[in-house]
């Protein structure tokens, strides 16, 4: 696989005498969506973290655009420039309006000035359908809204890749899909993108790969119509019965 952005290779991760990531192997090519399902306590969010060592991998290691974040060498602060992640909570700053929550960490790492970072809060506000909340207060948002700031946020410093960790499980129904659609638009533009979520529509309609974990492994992996219309292991097959609404 040529132009790879992600490439993991047997990736451990244990909390104390309990390994929750055994030898992953993981990849992901450049412009490629990668969505994560599996059960909860399957290692998928704990995967993600690592990947801009918000958890610290016990073994193994991450390359990220050429760059091994697993080495101690590495500037993580500086990688992580390239790296845009979004919570299941948004983590925005309720001090700080909207728009200088999005202008906050390119301005401050001299990525662009005030004048340069307000032209992008305000297209980026535009692209996730807030523009007339530029001046508004993170306290007077809705969840979904809130949600839509943060990908707004995250895109601000123009990363090659955006992680999503289940970003649409603490919001209401109707919330959700408002963030989705965003998501959808960021990777029909040509995103590099890995997404953990429980929304298998989702899975089905914009991921070019489905990542089934469970135990700490990747048990299978493939094309969405594969997984979702033929799976080949037992433990996909169970776990995709139990899941409605795909």
């Amino acid at each position: 696989m040529t132009d790879l952005k992600v490439d993991v290779t047997n990736l451990k991760k244990n909390y104390g005498s309990n390994q929750v990531l055994k030898g992953i192997d993981f990849k992901v090519a450049n412009n490629e969506v990668v969505v994560l399902i599996g059960p909860s306590g399957s290692g998928k969010s704990t995967l993600l973290r690592c990947l801009n060592k918000l958890e610290e991998p016990t073994s193994g290691s991450i390359v990220i655009d050429g760059h091994d974040i697993s080495d101690p060498k590495t500037n993580i602060d500086k990688a992580r420039e390239n790296i845009g992640m979004v919570f299941q909570h948004f983590n925005l700053f309720n001090n700080l309006s909207v728009s200088e929550n999005i202008m906050l960490a390119p301005v401050e790492l001299g990525k662009a000035n005030k004048d340069e970072a307000m032209t992008t809060a305000k297209k980026l506000l535009e692209t996730v359908g807030l523009a007339d909340k530029f001046d508004a207060m993170p306290a007077s948002l809705s969840g979904g809204q809130k949600q839509r700031v943060a990908i707004a946020r995250a895109l601000a410093m123009n990363p090659d890749i955006m992680l999503f960790d289940e970003p649409t499980s603490a919001l209401d129904p109707e919330m959700v899909g408002d963030v989705l659609e965003v998501m959808k638009n960021l990777a029909k533009e040509g995103m590099t993108m890995v997404v953990v979520t429980h929304e298998m529509g989702f899975a089905k309609e914009v991921a070019d790969r489905v990542v089934f974990m469970a135990d700490g492994y990747v048990v299978e992996e493939g094309r969405p119509e594969a997984i979702f219309e033929d799976p080949q292991n037992e433990r996909t097959k169970a776990f995709l019965e139990k899941v409605i609404n795909i």
